[in-house]
């Protein structure tokens, strides 16, 4: 059992949000009902106002115990750079407390659920493949070797790791609609008329299992994303992938998101192996929510695969 008090809260915080939001809230499709009474509703209010309290404990923790000289994290880098721009002249760009909050909210909120499902259904990838788990950990041995930890510039010496977690993205496809959006404006798509203010969605689960763009898009196969001689990744096949949505309006938090699902994942593959208890059967149908995951699994069995190096 975990004793990290504040992360637990995060943890149930975030099992609860998903569990409010998996049904989604009908007044999105029937207007009307905004205006009648709704536990859906008020729990997800409930939740928000925890959240947000949640968030606001952390910062305050963080300039209570704030030191320029020792950044220790993402909001110590926030309180920081609102620190310089307070004493300086620019201060149409300073960042107030408010903002401070909102910005770690969105990061916690945003950021911990889905990065915390893609390394789930990763793990269960590799436990249901152990073949694939052997080749990545080979070349995780082969090119970092076990004296140190894998870091972000190995990205690009990791083709097969990587090439994995590009099909975790497109097999599982847990995020499977992007973000809602609103048009600005009366448009055509495919002959389709929009009106202005429609709520509209990229279904990434339909492009990335769709047989026109994939060959055997049922099939777990991480050779799919690398070029014949298996070496570095296909380009055309990695851009076909859709995970943050597309265009402008798509995620921002893109890039730190792979760099942590890269970093987790090839720590926890270096140092353990994972496996299921034999003749034990597991359901991995997705359950749907703002995240779809697989239901709880205890037939985790997980090894270290060597003693612990002292090595940063």
């Amino acid at each position: 059992e975990h004793e990290d008090q504040e992360l637990l809260s995060l943890v149930n915080l975030s099992n609860e949000f998903g569990e409010v939001t998996a049904a989604g809230n009908p007044a999105d499709f029937i207007p009307v009902l905004q205006y009648l009474p709704s536990r859906t509703m008020e729990l997800f209010k409930d939740i928000n106002r925890r959240f947000d309290t949640f968030v606001q404990k952390i910062v305050q923790d963080h300039y209570t115990s704030f030191d320029k000289e020792h950044i220790r994290d993402i909001t110590d880098s926030l309180i920081g750079h609102c620190q310089e721009k307070s004493v300086g002249d620019n201060t149409h760009v300073q960042l107030s407390n408010e903002k401070i909050i909102h910005i770690v909210n969105d990061l916690f909120g945003a950021g911990f659920d889905t990065v915390a499902t893609a390394l789930s259904w990763s793990l269960m990838y590799v436990a249901l493949y152990p073949d694939i788990q052997r080749k990545i950990q080979e070349e995780l041995d082969r090119t970092i070797g076990r004296e140190r930890r894998p870091r972000l510039s190995d990205r690009g010496t990791l083709p097969y790791t990587e090439a994995f977690i590009l099909e975790m993205f497109r097999h599982s496809s847990f995020l499977p609609f992007a973000i809602p959006h609103s048009t600005t404006k009366a448009t055509v798509l495919n002959g389709y008329y929009i009106p202005k203010d429609t709520c509209v969605f990229i279904n990434q689960w339909q492009v990335n299992h769709d047989e026109t763009l994939w060959k055997e898009p049922s099939a777990f196969k991480p050779e799919r994303f690398l070029n014949p001689a298996g070496t570095e990744l296909s380009r055309p096949e990695s851009e076909k992938v859709l995970s943050f949505g597309l265009g402008k309006r798509r995620c921002i938090g893109e890039t730190i998101g792979r760099w942590e699902i890269f970093l987790f994942l090839a720590t926890l593959l270096q140092q353990l192996h994972f496996s299921l208890r034999p003749g034990e059967q597991v359901d991995v149908t997705p359950q749907y929510g703002l995240t779809m995951k697989y239901k709880k699994c205890e037939s985790f069995r997980i090894e270290r695969r060597f003693a612990a190096a002292s090595s940063p």
